[in-house]
């Protein structure tokens, strides 16, 4: 690899390991923004919630907008809308700016996210796979040591600390993409004289809203009856305009010919139906734990910000190291073999949770989250080598487009299983309720890969015996 290649690595990894750190560093300031804003944990999950909603939907308008406007320009101006979000949270006058900043931040973070993989696939042609496999490095690292470094930043400056940390990689990132990235080339005819009701339809306007407005009624709709306690008219109201609007959208995806999310491919192809319905129960349990525990060990435990950041590292450290493993033993006996063992490892770990209490020691601790944390590690391969195996060649790009929107719905059931189990105040009832339910997911998820993994057994016996 060239060295304007490693420096060009070097300037899109540091702008696209923002979206993962930014949404991993939030896990250990949950309980400080429930201090700091007086809310209970219902309302402050909504820091979960719009990041990855907004990021559901940003990185695929962003990357077929990229197509259009060029990538280095929506990369240096994701850079650029992350830096204004970040220097303007800190400065909120409530929480419902924080999270429109929260938004703002996400929606920056997706524009670098949906660009890069491109621009490395593009402009670094020697030893393509090792880039990749670099880029994925930012990535997954960034999310592995998040919460420890969310939690020295709140342990040592506050809560607006996790904001502004990212200034000097948004700096460095600006400094080396403006000068590594190759310029942009000139734009089409086509999109030169695009209208902007033809944008809308590639990108699929009417679809975007339709999902947003129903996630989010629907979130809204049960959150809130959650936090007062009793379901009003106003609530069902909320909740029903919700469900409508997702299945108006459902109804309008079938039709579109450019859709948001192509629903037809799931009908199309069963297989790859499955592996989507895995990845969402599989980031359900992860994310859960996550977001859940570090806010149950500073509110229950009263473990400080620092300590539960060094706490979490046995998560993220156990799921990168496991991941390069997994690969070789995927490689060998493919994914189904290691999907078997992360859904196993999955229900120890929920079990571990319905034994938590005020008085478990740290090593209990951080075994249960090693295990959480390999099994993320094996899932995260295992899962997109089921997928590329799943998927036809011709739709690869949609079927990874499908693969990332399943996994911004996990952690987005995630959040909204806390907030229902947590309630307005963590309690060792609520995280011991909370195991119970990731328990009966995880054996799902072991009972469905062992099932599938037998079928596949018996399907390639019948073919030996047909061959003999």
């Amino acid at each position: 690899m060239s060295v304007r290649s490693r420096w060009l690595m070097i300037s899109v990894g540091l702008g696209v390991l923002l979206n993962p750190l930014n949404s991993s560093m939030v896990s250990v300031a949950i309980a400080r923004l429930q201090h700091v804003y007086r809310l209970d944990f219902t309302v402050v999950s909504w820091i979960i919630f719009s990041f990855y909603i907004a990021s559901a939907i940003a990185q695929p308008v962003m990357g077929k907008a990229s197509d259009l406007f060029g990538r280095k320009k929506i990369f240096l101006t994701g850079l650029i809308v992350v830096s204004v979000a970040s220097l303007l949270a800190p400065q909120s006058p409530s929480f419902g700016w924080l999270i429109l900043f929260r938004i703002v931040q996400s929606i920056g973070t997706s524009m670098m996210v949906s660009v890069g993989m491109a621009i490395v696939r593009i402009h670094i042609t020697e030893k393509q796979a090792t880039a990749l496999s670099i880029l994925s490095i930012f990535l997954s690292g960034a999310a592995a040591i998040g919460p420890f470094i969310g939690g020295v930043l709140i342990h040592w400056w506050d809560w607006p600390a996790i904001f502004f940390v990212n200034i000097p990689f948004v700096m460095m990132s600006f400094l080396f993409a403006w000068r590594t990235i190759p310029e942009d080339e000139p734009p089409t005819s086509i999109a030169r004289s695009m209208s902007l009701r033809k944008w809308f339809d590639l990108i699929d306007a009417p679809g975007v809203l339709l999902f947003t407005v129903g996630l989010v009624g629907l979130l809204i709709g049960i959150l809130a009856a959650k936090s007062s306690g009793y379901v009003s008219l106003g609530h069902v109201i909320v909740g029903l305009i919700g469900l409508v609007a997702l299945g108006v959208f459902v109804r309008y995806e079938l039709t579109v010919a450019s859709p948001f999310i192509p629903l037809r491919a799931f009908a199309k192809y069963p297989a790859l139906t499955w592996v989507n319905v895995e990845c969402i129960l599989a980031n359900v349990l992860f994310y859960s734990v996550f977001f859940g525990l570090p806010s149950f060990l500073q509110t229950v435990r009263h473990v400080s910000e620092f300590h539960t950041g060094i706490l979490m590292l046995s998560l993220g450290l156990c799921s990168l190291v496991t991941s390069p493993i997994a690969g070789r033993w995927i490689d060998k006996s493919g994914p189904r073999p290691a999907l078997l063992v992360s859904g196993i490892l999955m229900t120890l770990g929920s079990v571990w949770i319905m034994t938590l209490n005020q008085t478990s020691p740290a090593i209990s601790v951080c075994a249960g989250l090693a295990a959480f944390g390999i099994s993320n590690g094996l899932n995260n391969v295992a899962l997109q080598a089921a997928l590329f195996k799943s998927s036809p060649k011709e739709m690869i790009g949609v079927a990874s487009g499908l693969f990332m929107t399943s996994r911004y719905l996990g952690t987005i059931l995630s959040s909204l299983l806390l907030s229902i189990t947590m309630g307005d105040k963590l309690s060792v009832g609520g995280i011991q309720l909370l195991g119970a339910i990731l328990v009966v997911i995880a054996l799902s998820l072991v009972v469905m890969n062992g099932r599938r993994r037998a079928s596949r057994q018996l399907e390639e016996s019948k073919g030996h015996q047909v061959q003999i």
